[in-house]
């Protein structure tokens, strides 16, 4: 039986055990505090008198365990670190490669209250373009604004906003946007967490591939097998050319909770289709079987308005877990295609507590081990289920710590059938038996 009081999402830090990144409250026990400012100069003190001009600046004298504040600005960069190798090289505006240590992390943070913008938008680099380069660990980055990556030719696949290739980092309240490509991108790493970010409006028009075909919110790929899972949580994906999340070919697990993808698949901002448009693709090797592929899981989210399916397991080997999630107006909702050792395609999922309503509901579920749905148990869904299904103000502001804004969109209503339908799949919830969907009531 549940016993707890509070909202679900809220709940999540508490109750489930996610990657080993350890979150400092207190910057005030920092071994330094260090400042830049839009207005400092490199050759100041770095204190907040005396601001530095640049994040490289603080990074050659940064220590774990210090905290390096960013007033707030823009930050505008035109030219990367070194040259381009080739046209299909890859260069970086900014290289964080100096790592803080377990229980110290180096913190890049927003001065409280002001709003630090990294703008790339008029970089001249003409090849692959890192907006920034995480290959370091331990870091925490924390309230930045990263936009406007380019791509300045038609030879490669996509830029990136952040490229992470470093283990055990936090990527806290980043707002990602407008990039030619994937606004955040796990590359190798491990252990890392992504809190309350958002990703919108990344549009890759010069792909190599075709406009609109790599240009994910999200992305984690090609992390190696046996490392820690990566976290995506309380996140939002919105208006992406490609999909909201893609975990493409990556031998690590995934977890994505209490997130949410709408509109994806389109030029962002019109009814334009454009690259794949999946909410959350959850694996998959190109459409071939892997004998290495991985569980992920998504548990706690939401996907409506994408131009193809809300949660897709893109030809996935293994099945994957899809706990109390809510897809709405897709196409469908749910789409389980995965695959076998023989490379037949079969359904691939593990499904509990989800709600599917308007759109296509299933596809390709032969196969999966599904129970205490809104499709299995029968359940006559119309609008009055809900507080309301509404598809506009979900990109509203976030609340003062970061979470995600409080909203009645598709959350049972008091007298729901959804409500105390679900299964004990390990998640908090209220009353006899959790509600299905991703909020409760």
């Amino acid at each position: 039986m549940g016993t707890a009081t509070t909202v679900r999402r809220a709940l999540l830090i508490a109750a489930v055990t996610v990657a080993p990144v350890a979150i400092v409250a207190d910057p005030a026990a920092a071994a330094a505090v260090y400042y830049v400012a839009p207005t400092g100069s490199d050759s100041a003190a770095g204190t907040q008198a005396a601001p530095w001009a640049s994040i490289a600046r603080a990074q050659a004298v940064a220590q774990a365990g210090d905290t390096v504040y960013f007033r707030g600005g823009t930050y505008a960069y035109t030219r990367a670190t070194t040259a381009c190798p080739s046209q299909t090289g890859r260069v970086d505006a900014i290289t964080l490669n100096k790592s803080g240590a377990s229980g110290s992390p180096i913190r890049y943070w927003a001065y409280p209250g002001e709003k630090p913008v990294f703008d790339f938008a008029r970089m001249t680099d003409n090849c692959r373009i890192k907006g920034f380069d995480v290959t370091g660990s331990y870091l925490h980055l924390k309230g930045l604004e990263v936009r406007g990556v380019p791509q300045n030719n038609s030879l490669n696949a996509e830029s990136w906003g952040l490229w992470i290739s470093g283990s055990n980092n936090t990527f806290e309240q980043l707002n990602t946007h407008h990039h030619m490509g994937t606004g955040l991108f796990i590359n190798g790493g491990g252990g890392n967490l992504v809190l309350n970010t958002d990703s919108h409006d990344n549009y890759d028009l010069r792909s190599s591939d075709g406009p609109g075909e790599n240009a994910d919110g999200f992305g984690a790929h090609y992390t190696a097998a046996g490392r820690p899972a990566n976290v995506f949580r309380g996140c939002r994906a919105w208006w992406n050319a490609d999909d909201g999340f893609d975990l493409i070919s990556t031998y690590s697990p995934v977890t994505i909770e209490s997130s949410w993808a709408w509109r994806n698949g389109y030029v962002p901002g019109t009814t334009t289709a454009s690259g794949n448009g999946n909410g959350y693709k959850v694996g998959g090797f190109g459409g071939d079987y892997d004998a290495g592929a991985v569980k992920h899981t998504v548990r706690l989210s939401v996907a409506f308005g994408n131009r193809a399916a809300g949660f897709y397991s893109n030809h996935h080997p293994v099945a994957n877990d899809y706990f109390n999630n809510t897809g709405y107006g897709n196409h469908p909702n749910f789409n389980m295609l995965g695959i076998d050792s023989a490379g037949a395609a079969v359904g691939r999922g593990n499904l509990r507590n989800n709600v599917a309503y308007t759109g296509t509901a299933t596809s390709n579920l032969t196969g999966t081990t599904a129970s205490n749905n809104s499709w299995n148990l029968g359940l006559t869904l119309n609008d009055a289920q809900f507080q309301s299904v509404s598809t506009a103000g979900w990109d509203a502001a976030r609340q003062a710590d970061g979470s995600l804004p409080a909203l009645p969109h598709l959350r049972p209503a008091a007298t729901s059938t959804l409500v105390d339908k679900g299964t004990n799949v390990g998640l908090p919830y209220t009353g006899s038996a959790p509600d299905l969907g991703a909020f409760e009531r």
